[in-house]
């Protein structure tokens, strides 16, 4: 919180200060800054013997903490270290401060992980229990033994053996790493050369189990097999002769692949990816029924019987059909008519954004459903509702003479609740006007200079608001319930203060009139509702000592007046009247008496902030 300055006001008693109450606030709140709130924050020095002051102790060679499990803190300013004979402490950084080698003496453990930097000599063994990183080179004079993963860009040795009794001897390269031993490349179970050279096996090759040949395999002899032969990938051959070729597995494809553009011939018919023709231009005949369990796609001339189709049937050019077509459950007739069968639906369903387009005119005879919305031009009809999607209004014309008839029990006129117009009315008739909600107002008013006028006899029923309104306490005054109204100010006893905060000034005209009916020594206030509006105007003093009267005007950012039963008037009897004259602003006069022995004193003040 920032420092509070009291407000002493242009000059002395002027009224424009901070009241007594506001300006001690301020004093306490000032103080709360500068003292704690208990004994030991208020006291600084504790130790009745401090030889640093405060919490902190030098007892011998011995800097300690006055208070249990406190810590000490040395804190350098800036870039500055903490300096202990030669070490130095900046930061998170140990280091010494005269350059030469620190030397730890006893055993060192290190819980959590150590980055070394530097170059590391061990006279001795040197454990690691978990994984160790070395940014660096690393030399080991004798045998070294990693129990864990080792990771170094190069490892220079002449012998790398597995640790312990039949324990497998892991080379893993990173990711799509190879191994490589001189031009020989092991790439997870692959076996190649580095240098895009043959593999040489000078030996004989024994090869117990399944041999997977996926590249080409040149024979420069013969290849005599006398069982069965898989091939798993392709096999080129300048002549192939057997009597049968099968597939290589339960359900397998036979796939015959000619090259480049050539055709896969069987006798005179001909088979180019997956077109069918005889390569000596007759007609294919098949001699036997076929059914396409597919799609059928015919781009020439097709002369048939009769076609059944089961699937989806696509015509890509004309299509001359001289009787009926039955396509599911709809009909189309020789005549243009189509039908469905008996009380099926004829239903017209477009992709995507597509449309259903008719031009001409529409004849529709019975009984029309449409689900959904139907637009009009700018008129939409959704469900009970009708709308306009665009902007425009929605006009119902009826014929000359005629009327428009919304029939129900309850026809309710929805619009913004403010501003509800019948549009070029000029008679409206209804036997009740009444209000949509539950205790709420009705207003009947004009614009401009207009007026209300009733014709005929008006008969009121019902309560009304009393002329007068006592105000016995705090409150708020109200255009509603206290405009035009006789307002008495009767605190009951008069003992305690009644704070009354006018509404916003808007310049309504409305006037507020406020007659003292119980004298209160703890004042009567009345304000405005916050510190835009302000008070203008005067009020007359008459002292009863004499005949004396003082006129008090307002200044110019008065907003509270006080009536406190004696120099400020608010005697059975006195009488002030407010009025709302334009936003931001009453107007105030009133005549207040000031009992023998007191003198009058302005009653006006600028409270409201």
């Amino acid at each position: 919180m920032a420092q509070q300055s009291i407000n002493i006001g242009s000059s002395a008693n002027d009224g424009t200060g901070d009241p007594l109450r506001t300006a001690f606030d301020k004093i306490n709140d000032n103080f709360t800054e500068l003292y704690g709130s208990t004994a030991e924050a208020n006291d600084l020095i504790e130790d009745s013997t401090p030889q640093l002051g405060g919490d902190l102790d030098v007892n011998g060679r011995r800097i300690t903490s006055a208070r249990s499990n406190e810590d000490i803190i040395l804190l350098p300013n800036g870039t500055g270290g903490v300096v202990a004979s030669a070490i130095r402490l900046a930061g998170t950084t140990l280091s010494a401060d005269d350059s030469s080698l620190i030397t730890i003496a006893e055993g060192f453990q290190v819980n959590g992980a150590t980055n070394i930097d530097g170059a590391i000599t061990a006279t001795s063994t040197l454990a690691v229990t978990g994984t160790s990183s070395f940014t660096g080179a690393a030399t080991f004079t004798g045998a070294a033994t990693v129990n864990n993963s080792f990771t170094a860009n190069s490892v220079t040795t002449n012998t790398i053996a597995s640790n312990g009794s039949n324990a497998d001897l892991s080379i893993q390269p990173s990711g799509t790493g190879d191994v490589l031993i001189s031009a020989l490349r092991i790439n997870g179970t692959t076996l190649d050369s580095s240098d895009s050279t043959s593999v040489n096996i000078n030996e004989a090759l024994v090869v117990d189990g399944t041999m997977n040949v996926s590249g080409n395999t040149a024979l420069i002899s013969n290849l005599t097999v006398s069982g069965t032969t898989i091939f798993e990938d392709g096999v080129t051959a300048e002549s192939l002769i057997t009597n049968s070729v099968t597939s290589n597995g339960s359900n397998a494809d036979l796939s015959l692949q000619p090259s480049g553009t050539g055709d896969v011939l069987i006798s005179a018919l001909r088979v180019n990816g997956t077109t069918l023709d005889s390569s000596d231009s007759t007609k294919v005949t098949i001699a036997e029924a076929v059914d396409v369990t597919g799609a059928l796609d015919v781009g020439g001339a097709t002369t048939v019987a009769a076609i059944t189709a089961s699937g989806t049937a696509t015509f890509n050019g004309a299509v001359a059909l001289n009787g009926a077509v039955g396509i599911g459950d709809l009909n189309i007739l020789a005549d243009g008519t189509f039908t469905t069968d008996t009380n099926g639906d004829f239903v017209v369903d477009p992709a995507g954004t597509g449309a259903i387009v008719l031009t001409g005119p529409i004849t529709a005879t019975g009984t029309q459903t449409t689900t959904g919305q139907l637009n009009v031009d700018n008129l939409r009809l959704d469900g009970n509702v009708i709308s306009a999607p665009a902007s425009g209004g929605i006009t119902l014309t009826p014929q000359a003479g005629q009327n428009v008839a919304i029939t129900g029990t309850n026809v309710k006129l929805t619009a913004d609740e403010a501003n509800f117009t019948t549009m070029e009315a000029t008679t409206v008739s209804a036997d009740t006007l009444r209000t949509d909600t539950s205790d709420g107002n009705l207003t009947i008013a004009t614009q401009g200079t207009g007026v209300v006028s009733v014709s005929s006899q008006l008969t009121l029923t019902g309560s009304f608001l009393p002329a007068i309104h006592t105000f016995v306490a705090t409150d708020a005054v109200t255009i509603a319930e206290h405009a035009g109204r006789t307002l008495l100010l009767g605190e009951v006893g008069g003992n305690a203060e009644v704070v009354l905060t006018l509404p916003a000034a808007t310049g309504t005209g409305a006037v507020y009139k406020f007659i003292v009916s119980v004298t209160n020594t703890s004042n009567y206030k009345i304000q405005v509702a916050d510190a835009t509006d302000t008070i203008d105007g005067i009020m007359l003093y008459l002292d009863e000592d004499g005949t004396a009267v003082t006129a008090f005007p307002t200044v110019a950012a008065s907003d509270t007046i006080t009536l406190n039963g004696g120099t400020q008037g608010g005697i059975v009897g006195d009488y002030l009247e407010l009025i709302d004259i334009a936003t931001n602003q009453y107007h105030v006069r009133g005549v207040m008496r000031v009992a023998a022995g007191a003198n009058p004193a302005t009653p006006f003040t600028a409270a409201v902030s």
